[in-house]
């Protein structure tokens, strides 16, 4: 039992590390892209069940807004980015430099706001892995949704096709001044994926 919650707190160590590495690069590119600084923080990255996102992310009909994207290569799987309805229309008002509240639905401009937030964000965080461990990823183009939670999840399981039962979960949090906004970036790894990873890595699989 011992050595086993040592694996398990070495794999968390390893993701923790790419996650901070990866979106510590996306904040420097937002700042690059949008002139001014945008902090974010990574308060914890684990892998769940399904079911064990909701009570974090929300209930299965809670409006969200999610960037989606495949990725293949050395490893492949899905990765989404996706925010609480109010924590959009929060993070649109802070990246536009607008007052919180402006923004109360989502227009092409918003929807382009959350797409290039997770594109940098979903390429930030492969890119950390790529160079962490030499491992190729190639990622499609991001696609945009503003559905119920649950509508979501199933089609992008669907889309992910095999994959391991488990969800890497990254809680993300955007701050600027003292505006606080929190997304959740999930990444759905097909079989045997993570397993590789950690293999690069040179980390024993979990047994």
């Amino acid at each position: 039992m011992t050595e086993d919650r040592e694996i398990s707190y070495t794999h968390m160590d390893v993701l923790q590390e790419v996650s901070n590495i990866g979106l510590g690069n996306a904040a420097t590119s937002l700042a690059e892209l949008l002139k001014k600084r945008i902090d974010i923080s990574v308060p914890r990255a684990t892998f769940l069940e399904m079911e064990e996102l909701f009570p974090l992310v929300g209930d299965l009909e809670d409006p969200v807004a999610c960037v989606n994207l495949s990725f293949d290569g050395d490893i492949a799987g899905v990765i989404m980015f996706i925010f609480t309805e109010n924590s959009a229309y929060r993070l649109i008002d802070m990246l536009l430099e607008q007052a919180v509240g402006t923004t109360e639905g989502l227009d092409a401009m918003g929807e382009s706001v959350i797409i290039e937030i997770g594109n940098v964000l979903s390429g930030s965080f492969m890119n950390a892995i790529s160079d962490m461990t030499g491992l190729t990823m190639r990622a499609t183009v991001p696609l945009f949704a503003f559905d119920m939670m649950g509508a979501i999840l199933s089609a992008s399981l669907v889309a992910s096709g095999h994959w391991d039962g488990q969800v890497l979960l990254i809680e993300t949090i955007f701050m600027q001044s003292k505006e606080q906004i929190k997304g959740h970036f999930l990444l759905l790894p097909e079989t045997g994926a993570i397993d590789r990873l950690f293999s690069v890595l040179g980390i024993p699989a979990e047994g």
